[in-house]
């Protein structure tokens, strides 16, 4: 079994509301989280307002939250523990937590720290990122390419066979719309993110997050991991840091970690947190009758989960 951890673009004002009744511990870690960061990040959560809620440097540690309230309550209700965990971006951050590789408040501050940083690094505005369905990797390639005209516009996740997000400088994603429209792309939107993730425009931010991870302690795993960055497993600590720190300013290779996953034998992956963005992708990846595919976000989910 396998527990994925979904990353931004999963938020929503009122996830995990509906769990959380059930299950204390999750607004538990979230108080928890907000004591850390010196604000109320439940009622940030449960209340809005959703433009806060979409600023990266609120994201970010309201996903690790997320994701990792959802854990704790999956533990306890004895649910079992995954042979291996992973997640996509940010969502790495809950994966090492849940792994014991990093503890809670530290990661808080470094997803703090990193939705500051990345958000510094292009102005609010500036940037933006999109997501393009139907057409093949290749394709996107070559319609960012077309578009650039002397600007950043690059593919930053592969998430699925069919399904890229690009980012870049806000022009130049605008005009890669119309270029992967041109190429047949079904769909291509502009998604609810307030900064370029994953692409070139990102390196200050990387920079600055690689001399902040100096200071914080990781551990190996006790959950073997696998890194979206190169989609390999990773247990030695200063290889995560690596990783960790390249990770802001490189593609995210979902596609790579599923298919990897897999190939290691899973036939069961959880996705851990709110949104339900990770299972569709997933199952386009690869539709096998032998795995299954499933979220945890809400009560029912949570049974089906603990009885599958």
């Amino acid at each position: 079994m396998a527990m994925v951890f979904p990353g931004q673009g999963s938020q929503a004002v009122g996830m995990l509301v509906e769990l959380a009744a059930l299950h204390p511990v999750i607004k538990a870690t979230f108080q928890e989280a907000g004591a850390a960061l010196g604000y109320d990040l439940w009622s940030l959560v449960t209340e809005g307002p959703k433009e806060q809620l979409d600023r990266t440097e609120f994201t970010q540690p309201a996903m690790l939250a997320a994701g990792i309230g959802t854990w704790r309550a999956w533990c306890a209700q004895g649910g079992a523990r995954p042979d291996w965990v992973s997640g996509h971006s940010l969502g790495e951050y809950s994966a090492l937590v849940a792994a014991e590789a990093l503890l809670f408040t530290d990661a808080l501050k470094i997803t703090q720290f990193r939705g500051r940083a990345m958000q510094e690094a292009v102005p609010v505005g500036a940037g933006g990122i999109a997501a393009i369905l139907g057409i093949d990797d290749h394709e996107v390639e070559a319609a960012c390419q077309e578009a650039a005209q002397g600007k950043v516009v690059e593919p930053v996740n592969f998430n699925a066979p069919g399904q890229v997000v690009i980012a870049g400088e806000i022009g130049a994603v605008q005009r890669a719309i119309e270029a992967a429209k041109t190429r047949g792309a079904k769909r291509a939107v502009m998604l609810p993110m307030s900064v370029p993730a994953h692409s070139s425009l990102m390196l200050p931010a990387a920079a600055r997050l690689r001399e902040k991870l100096q200071g914080i302690a990781i551990a190996a795993p006790r959950i073997r991991y696998i890194s979206g960055v190169d989609a390999q497993e990773h247990s030695d600590p200063d290889s995560i840091r690596e990783r960790l720190a390249r990770q802001p300013a490189q593609p995210v290779h979902w596609t790579g970690v599923v298919r990897a996953l897999l190939a290691a034998g899973v036939t069961r992956c959880i996705e851990c947190g709110p949104g339900r963005v990770l299972t569709p992708m997933n199952k386009r990846v690869e539709k096998r009758s032998d795995v299954t595919y499933i979220s945890i976000d809400d009560p029912t989910t949570m049974t089906n989960a603990l009885a599958g």
